[in-house]
């Protein structure tokens, strides 16, 4: 059995592997496609050495710290887009193409000396003990108790594997497609569901050229084009850092179906579209082309049938969550909190995952220790006691506010009332009990111990709020308020905001409780 079993080896799989190998666990990688990378795809021009980058191609180092790191500390140099001298822009096919401003267009973008796959073939060559399997298709995932069991299929035949821990590294649209046992909540299904693949329906081409005529004639090699009959909506140099190496890289304007309508004239559009923004002398040697819509690991029918955006939002924050008792975690870009989608999306969801597992690892020990154990058993059971408690709060401070014939938010401030009460008693309660946290790390200030604390609350208030709701809709005294004889949803939200703020005020002095029993020897880990 393996420690963590991570499934797709793009780089946020990869890069989380490599932080896992660090902490000594034993990993497994698990890959659908017969190569590395997921959307990170480098095709190297056999004549020219061109390195062509049909998926990711630029990263900020200025804003995007954790790609930056990456490169430098594997060795692998960059350099940046070329972004002097005219761009073009082509509105109308039979005017041709417009010289326009020399303004930068990619804000400070780098790209890798042989390119992006780079990454990924450094990063893999770095893992000395995890195990990858490529050409594996996973297909369900079954919480075993103690473990999680995986099934896949593969060109072999049909296997398992089983592991302590497992990490999805896969666009989320593609992980709601998998089969879970038990099924996931609604919540995170439909979180899942609904998290764009970011670039998953665009094509990309790179073009090797005989030489950069573009250069000689001082353009940047940039180009926008928006007239209807565009194949490729913009353009860019795709040179090597010296410009020795020729290249044109572009995004193909043409939809998913038109693609597929088309896919045998392509390169002669593609071609032709070219010589009529940078003329007759561009010699175009080699075409490079992907179309990720035809990617079944990469792109989903949701991805197909929604329009893209620019770019998608940050995902919901379920998805950075643990679940089936901290034994299933969500990585790869779109799940990250920052620039998602992107290179450093990958990463920053690579060391929140990594960080959560060693902080679960380490609490399964501190929850082993027998004076923990009792602790937390007694907290738990004394929440659970307290549902009577609370809603008989609620209740009088409901009659309370009736009496006093008040007649706004009546439900959302003896809610309040009801919880500020439980967190309040809960503090002294945990004030009154023995934990050994001797060892622990404290990882952005928060202790280990604090999520167990946390746990039996969500089934405390999942039952107040409901009673509170039923008593609600039968109350004969509340039939005379709408809102508060059935709180619409806006309502509710505004209840259950303020019950999350008291809820974040209790967890920090919680947790200020709880460091205090970590002792001497805490180490403090990064972030």
């Amino acid at each position: 059995m393996y420690d963590v079993a991570i499934v797709g080896a793009g780089l946020s799989g990869l890069a989380l592997a490599e932080l896992l190998e660090a902490q000594g666990q034993s990993v497994v990688v698990l890959e659908a496609r017969e190569r590395l990378g997921g959307r990170i795809l480098t095709e190297i021009d056999p004549e020219s050495g061109l390195a062509v980058d049909l998926g990711p191609t630029w990263f900020w180092p200025h804003r995007q710290p954790f790609v930056a790191a990456l490169a430098q500390r594997l060795e692998i140099p960059s350099f940046p887009q070329r972004d002097t001298e005219q761009n073009l822009s082509l509105t109308d096919v039979d005017k041709g193409p417009q010289r326009t401003s020399d303004l930068p267009l990619h804000d400070g973008a780098h790209r890798l000396v042989g390119g992006m796959a780079q990454l990924t073939k450094a990063l893999a060559a770095r893992l000395s003990s995890t195990e990858i399997r490529l050409g594996h298709i996973v297909q369900a995932l079954f919480n075993e108790g103690n473990h999680v069991r995986l099934t896949w299929c593969s060109g072999a035949g049909n296997g398992e594997v089983l592991a302590q821990r497992c990490v999805m590294a896969l666009p989320p649209r593609l992980v709601g497609s998998l089969t879970f046992s038990p099924t996931l909540d609604r919540a995170t299904l439909s979180a899942l569901q609904h998290t764009q693949t970011w670039m998953a329906t665009s094509a990309k081409t790179g073009v090797a050229c005989a030489s950069p005529v573009w250069r000689e004639a001082g353009l940047s090699g940039s180009a926008f084009v928006t007239h209807e009959q565009a194949v490729l909506a913009e353009t860019w140099d795709a040179c090597d850092a010296a410009g020795d190496r020729a290249g044109i890289g572009g995004f193909v304007s043409l939809s998913p179906a038109l693609r597929r309508d088309f896919v045998e004239g392509l390169p002669m559009l593609i071609a032709s579209q070219l010589t009529q923004l940078y003329g007759t002398e561009l010699e175009t040697r080699v075409q490079y082309y992907q179309d990720w819509a035809a990617e079944p690991f990469t792109c989903s029918t949701a991805d197909l049938a929604q329009a893209p955006d620019d770019h998608p939002p940050v995902a919901d924050s379920v998805l950075r969550g643990a679940y089936w008792a901290e034994k299933l975690y969500f990585a790869g870009a779109e799940t990250a909190a920052h620039d998602p989608g992107y290179l450093e999306g990958a990463l920053d969801s690579a060391h929140r995952t990594a960080l959560a597992i060693r902080e679960a690892h380490e609490r399964a020990d501190l929850l082993s220790r027998p004076v923990n154990a009792a602790s937390l058993q007694s907290f738990g059971e004394w929440i659970a006691d307290q549902r009577a408690p609370g809603f008989s709060t609620y209740r009088a401070t409901l009659s309370r506010s009736l009496m006093r014939q008040e007649r706004e938010q009546l439900t959302q401030r003896a809610l309040l009332a009801a919880a500020e009460e439980v967190f309040a008693n809960a503090l002294k309660q945990l004030g009154e009990l023995s934990f050994d946290g001797a060892g622990a790390s404290v990882s952005q200030g928060r202790s280990s111990l604090l999520p167990a604390v946390q746990a039996p609350f969500k089934p405390f208030l999942d039952g107040l709020i409901a009673e509170v709701m039923e008593f609600n809709a039968t109350s004969c005294a509340l039939s005379n308020f709408p809102d508060e004889h059935k709180p619409p949803r806006e309502y509710v939200n505004a209840m259950l905001r303020d019950i999350a703020a008291a809820w974040v005020e209790f967890s920090q002095d919680a947790n200020l409780l709880l460091l205090g029993c970590h002792g001497p020897d805490v180490s403090v880990g990064a972030a």
